[in-house]
């Protein structure tokens, strides 16, 4: 039971236990809810025989109290475990979820939308939230509490029994055949909602490209058909639930006509005593309400089985795994007749062999899409390579985990990624532990200090939501910062010059080659005067390895190296008329 719950609502093992819990409390409240009824069946009985006795007034007000109290008891521990117990499961649940996350291979990303994950680990998780602590508890509660009373009355009397609960089970069947079509409405609503999600995160990324080229209003054009689908995808989602709901609920209301029918019929024959019929009509009473209430419970629980499956999509993706210890000789990196594929139909590098050594900067050039970048990616075991061998000092980065290889690893992408904070701050994500000092040594070896000490806190100034506050330029300084702070053993850099002006790139380089003195460094460039200095040089092309070697070797060969540095030697003499 506690493995089933844990899968069928991505719940941890804790979670399982406190929702079984939480189960058990509900049908105890139920029954301590169902108890004055009793007290109220004997006090009638003695009122109809001419008064209460003195010696049964003590009795009533003794059970009064109990009752109250064990009311109050029940709904105590009930609280506490449903809902209390709910908010921390939660919590644990969006962490567990953020853990997954972090460990999965980069191609998974690639494969999601942004706004998608966020939906799951927020809106998602709110809805089992929700459904943990209002929905499956009292559900569950409601119906062994309901079969409790039920066999308590066919003791009482058989036929009134029939005539009180034949309704149930038609009812809950009713909603229970609606899985299938709440499941078909539920996926359809989803859909659109990830649609509206994306476009208005697309909205919001690419607003000045909108503005500058006039298209704000025939965007919102489609953004608004976008919002009015979910609207009306939602009108007919909850219409569609309706539907059975409140069907079942009509056929429950059947119950108290039958009883008053039975019950009078039964009078009449003189087989069934007045008491017992008004007994029976607080029972139904009493028994019908929540049970109404069940039935919506019932619908929501069915309706988040998407969410569930969306929920457990994550959890039970493969992550990247290995060994937490290192045991590289040397940092030379060496492919491996590698192969690799974003998707199984699509195979973007074929046959790639090449060593990247220790002292030494290679340099990856070719024509875009030849998998300049995958093949910097796969060397950090971003992604994992469908064929072939990546080695760093001898060892199979495959075997290695993740997290503990990076840490031979200075990254400098292409695109920065800065976080609303100071520049400190924003470096020292290069080494959490680092003092002041050391984070203004290595801003100033990327030329940082140049801005910083313009800027009206300095380097305790806020950069704005990804560097918003600061050039193209000066973001890419402070990503190169941070690798000048990590000091790692191997070096990647993806275009790093790619946003500065010729002065500054001349700096930055100046700074490098005192940086990668023993170090292993894997470059990327368009900019031929970049890896000019490049002890080796690699051209991709179509996914292969179509050249290699250092670069006076190939600038005397024909090949895709001598033709681009052909072409930007000519674009030098370029000039506007």
């Amino acid at each position: 039971m506690i493995k089933y719950l844990q899968h069928k609502y991505a719940l941890s093992e804790v979670g399982a236990k406190d929702m079984l819990k939480a189960c058990v409390t509900c049908i105890f409240s139920n029954i301590a809810l169902m108890l004055p009824i009793s007290l109220l069946y004997y006090l009638t009985s003695d009122l109809m025989q001419g008064g209460v006795p003195n010696e049964r007034r003590a009795f009533y007000i003794a059970g009064a109290i109990i009752c109250l109290l064990l009311i109050f008891v029940t709904t105590y521990f009930q609280y506490n475990s449903t809902f209390l117990a709910t908010y921390v499961e939660s919590g644990k649940r969006r962490i567990t979820l953020a853990e997954k996350l972090r460990k999965m291979p980069l191609s998974y990303f690639g494969k999601k939308d942004l706004s998608d994950l966020t939906s799951t680990i927020m809106a998602d998780c709110a809805s089992l939230e929700i459904a943990s602590s209002h929905w499956i508890p009292q559900l569950i509660g409601a119906i062994f509490s309901t079969v409790l009373v039920a066999i308590s009355l066919f003791f009482i009397n058989w036929r009134m029994a029939l005539a009180a609960l034949w309704v149930l089970p038609i009812a809950f069947l009713i909603v229970l055949f609606s899985s299938k079509v709440q499941h078909s409405l539920g996926v359809k609503e989803m859909a659109v909602k990830m649609a509206c999600a994306d476009g208005i995160q697309e909205c919001l990324e690419s607003v000045r490209d909108l503005r500058a080229n006039n298209a704000e209003e025939i965007y919102l054009i489609g953004l608004n058909k976008k919002i009015k689908a979910v609207e009306k995808r939602s009108i007919i989602t909850e219409l569609g639930t309706a539907v059975f709901v409140a069907s079942a609920q009509m056929v429950l209301k059947l119950g108290i006509a039958t009883v008053a029918l039975v019950g009078g019929f039964l009078l009449t024959e003189g087989s069934l005593d007045i008491l017992t019929f008004f007994m029976f009509l607080l029972v139904v009473s009493r028994l019908y309400d929540p049970m109404q209430l069940a039935l919506q419970n019932l619908a929501a629980m069915i309706a988040t089985n998407i969410q569930c499956e969306r929920m457990n999509e994550i959890l039970s993706h493969p992550i990247q795994t290995g060994i937490d210890r290192l045991s590289n000789k040397g940092f030379d990196i060496e492919f491996d007749h590698v192969g690799f594929g974003y998707h199984q139909k699509e195979q973007v590098l074929q046959d790639i062999s090449f060593t990247a050594k220790q002292g030494e900067v290679t340099a990856l050039i070719g024509p875009s899409g030849g998998g300049k970048t995958t093949v910097s990616r796969l060397a950090s075991r971003f992604w994992d390579i469908t064929k072939g061998k990546i080695t760093v000092g001898g060892m199979d980065i495959s075997e290695i985990d993740p997290e503990c290889l990076m840490s031979l690893y200075s990254i400098v992408f292409q695109d920065v990624t800065l976080f609303n904070n100071s520049i400190l701050e924003n470096i020292r994500i290069g080494r959490k532990n680092a003092t002041d000092d050391e984070v203004i040594a290595a801003a100033k070896l990327a030329h940082c200090d140049e801005f910083a000490d313009k800027l009206p806190q300095g380097w305790n100034t806020l950069i704005g939501e990804n560097g918003s506050e600061l050039s193209g330029g000066e973001r890419q300084r402070i990503s190169i910062a941070r690798a000048f702070l990590k000091d790692a053993p191997i070096i990647l850099l993806d275009e790093a010059t790619a946003s500065l002006d010729v002065e500054n790139e001349s700096k930055i380089q100046e700074a490098l080659s005192r940086l990668i003195q023993k170090k292993t460094v894997l470059i990327i460039a368009h900019r031929m005067r970049t890896v000019a200095g490049a002890d080796k040089i690699v051209v991709l092309d179509g996914g292969y390895v179509v050249q290699q070697g250092k670069p006076e070797k190939l600038l005397a060969e024909e090949g895709i190296y001598q033709n681009m540095v052909g072409i930007q030697s000519e674009t030098n003499h370029w000039k506007l008329v």
